[in-house]
């Protein structure tokens, strides 16, 4: 392990205590060529360069379009991809360090909820025996008696019958699959929960009810998400704090009212404008910020801030071979821990920084 993965006290945030505590991570995928012998002739940047903390408790949003990297580092955090470089830990322990056993015992505290509860749970397997399997493999049922009135109140906390256990998974619907997925992530007592697009492959109308689950199960079992979504609306229905993630990576991060009432990034206001509103008053006088072009493809990432080809704001020179850090701004309005990534962010709120295009 390395100095870092034996620190045993936990470090603390203003929030509270840190539970994930994210450094540098970057996860780079090889693109290969050739016939006979493969090289690398390039790397996907999916998560390049990512720092973010999860205070223990609370729910912490992770939004961006498509291809933006938010997955995968996801699936970095619980070592389901390997970090390129950077440190992922978890109550003081390095999880990119982690290996064979040590890694499947820590594996009872880290779970995950996919996006399409269909594809992720077998339908060859029972709902009582896709619990088991987890509740089994890291020690939790040798009491039968015990085992099965622990599967009776999972599925009663999912708000699904007992009469589930004996059903096979094509035999509910897709929300009620969801609550199966969420109960198997639940089965081994976790403390971090990753949600990937928990809700996305959902009808609309079950939406609300799944995340409704999250936020009652967060508050009986005392656990930790992190939530991955595309949509705003989503994320900010159950998120503490809120991380916007552009082409690998973060580019603002703040308190979740904060995020919506002062979004500092160019990227995040463009995302925020195009969220409809209710009221069609407010709506055809609101801004509307429209952005140019396409994503750039993150196996030719641009030099500089990674959204300058984009940015209506965009300065010449610096925005083009300067990458800005993630940092905390002080502007008035906007609370200590706001942080974002960009070199202008308080001239644009100020108003006097003017847009290119």
């Amino acid at each position: 392990m390395t100095e870092q993965a034996t620190v045993e006290d936990p470090r603390t945030a203003p929030g509270g205590e840190v539970l994930v505590d994210v450094r540098g991570v970057k996860v780079h995928f090889p693109i290969k060529s050739g016939i006979i012998f493969d090289r690398t002739v390039g790397h996907v940047y999916a998560v390049d360069g990512v720092d973010l903390q999860i205070i223990r408790g609370e729910t912490y949003g992770l939004v961006g379009e498509s291809g933006c990297g938010k997955s995968t580092l996801g699936k970095a955090i619980l070592n389901l991809e390997r970090p390129t470089e950077g440190s992922v830990l978890f109550d003081g322990a390095d999880i990119a360090d982690l290996r064979g056993e040590e890694l499947r015992r820590k594996r009872q505290d880290l779970q995950m909820v996919f996006q399409d509860p269909m594809s992720s749970l077998d339908p060859r397997q029972s709902v009582e025996s896709l619990l088991l399997e987890g509740m089994r493999a890291h020690g939790l049922a040798s009491d039968k008696a015990a085992t099965h009135a622990r599967l009776r109140e999972l599925l009663d906390a999912v708000g699904l019958p007992p009469q589930a256990l004996s059903k096979y998974p094509h035999e509910f619907s897709g929300g009620q699959r969801q609550r199966i997925g969420i109960a198997r992530a639940l089965c081994v007592d976790p403390k971090l929960i990753v949600a990937d697009e928990p809700v996305s492959a959902l009808d609309v109308s079950v939406q609300a009810q799944v995340l409704n689950l999250l936020v009652d199960l967060q508050e009986e079992f005392g656990l930790t998400y992190l939530v991955i979504a595309h949509d705003l609306a989503v994320v900010r229905h159950v998120s503490d704090r809120i991380g916007v993630m552009y082409l690998g990576g973060v580019v603002e991060e703040s308190e979740a009212g904060e995020l919506y009432e002062h979004p500092l990034h160019p990227y995040t206001r463009a995302l925020m404008s195009a969220v409809p509103v209710p009221d069609p008053l407010i709506e055809d006088r609101r801004e509307q910020i429209l952005l140019t072009g396409d994503l750039p493809s993150p196996s030719n990432p641009p030099p500089g801030c990674r959204f300058h080809t984009r940015c209506p704001w965009r300065q010449e020179t610096r925005c083009d071979e300067e990458r800005p850090e993630l940092r905390v701004v002080e502007i008035d309005g906007v609370s200590p821990g706001h942080r974002v990534a960009c070199h202008w962010a308080e001239q644009i709120a100020s108003g006097s920084s003017s847009r290119t295009r």
